[in-house]
């Protein structure tokens, strides 16, 4: 389918010393009895600072927790994220991947981070056609072996995209993989970055494409029954199945964001993937189900957004 203040402590300055000067008194001892008898002059204040001594060392600025330059990212996911049918019908192309791909038509997240020259180097894809998110900690497990400075995430849609709606995976376990897929990752590189996309609105896609001939002739070969089966029946069961599946997704990117912000290094995309208002002409020409270049091209951007952001973690 288709379709991102310190608050600097005082210093006590040093104290100007005040001495009493009397000309009319020759005697230290009676300038002192005098100020210690309450002659209506308050002590002076004592300083901290010892006349030659270094000025206590200022503290340093915690590093910032969430890098908006990496130089290396590794790709985990699902079809979208291998490019299926963005090239050629029913076939990966990965080159069009909008995590890793080196197609200039898409300008995937590494060649914008890293460079075309280095986005082949040090970039990998380790999405499968066809993966659930009890997949994912397989693939992150292999995505560590490759220390990357940074992960993408795109999975959830398969979840849904069942043969039925009691086959869709349960929120409680998309939630428990995640979370195990994260764990996987820290266990080897604790300082990895993650970024999160959301799952698509596939509602949008079926709406978008029932108008299509061709479209719903293609997703009667079983595209994501769930959602795309029977695209024109509207009764009463019909609705329900598909309400029944957008809700479910929506209950996924819930469960990513909820545990993508127990990790101060993991960051969800808000719901721009899923609010992202895709059309016709950026789905494949083949299924009118995964993005194509168009599609994958927008995916790339939005990421790139969202990485590169100074702030707003969602």
């Amino acid at each position: 389918m288709r379709e991102f203040g310190f608050v600097r402590p005082l210093r006590r300055g040093a104290a100007g010393v005040v001495a009493a000067v009397s000309l009319a008194s020759a005697s230290l001892g009676l300038a002192a009895c005098s100020a210690s008898e309450g002659s209506g002059s308050a002590p002076a204040p004592k300083s901290s600072a010892v006349r030659g001594s270094k000025p206590a060392a200022r503290p340093e600025r915690p590093e910032p927790v969430w890098d908006t330059s990496p130089k290396s990212v590794a790709a985990v996911g699902d079809s979208i994220t291998r490019g299926f049918d963005a090239c050629q019908v029913l076939s990966d192309c990965p080159e069009a991947s909008w995590a890793t791909g080196t197609d200039d038509r898409v300008r995937s997240l590494a060649v914008r981070l890293l460079g075309k020259e280095a986005a082949a180097t040090h970039s990998w894809n380790f999405a499968s056609s066809g993966a659930r998110m009890a997949d994912l900690p397989e693939q992150m497990e292999r995505a560590a072996a490759e220390s990357p400075d940074l992960v993408t995430v795109l999975v959830g849609a398969n979840d849904v995209c069942r043969a039925s709606v009691a086959a869709m995976t349960p929120v409680a376990e998309f939630r428990a993989d995640f979370a195990e897929a994260l764990r996987t990752l820290r266990a080897k590189r604790p300082k990895t970055q993650v970024y999160v996309a959301s799952v698509p609105d596939l509602k949008r896609l079926w709406s978008q494409g029932r108008g299509s001939a061709t479209a719903k002739q293609v997703w009667s070969l079983g595209i994501c029954p769930t959602m795309l089966g029977e695209p024109d029946a509207v009764d009463a069961r019909s609705v329900e199945r598909r309400d029944a599946a957008y809700e479910r997704v929506v209950a996924y990117n819930e469960a990513l964001a909820g545990v993508c912000a127990k990790d101060e290094r993991c960051r969800y995309d808000g719901g721009a993937v899923f609010d992202y208002r895709f059309g016709t002409g950026q789905l494949s020409r083949w299924d009118f189900f995964h993005p194509g270049r168009s599609g994958q091209a927008r995916l790339a951007e939005l990421a790139f957004e969202k990485v590169t952001a100074d702030r707003g973690r969602s």
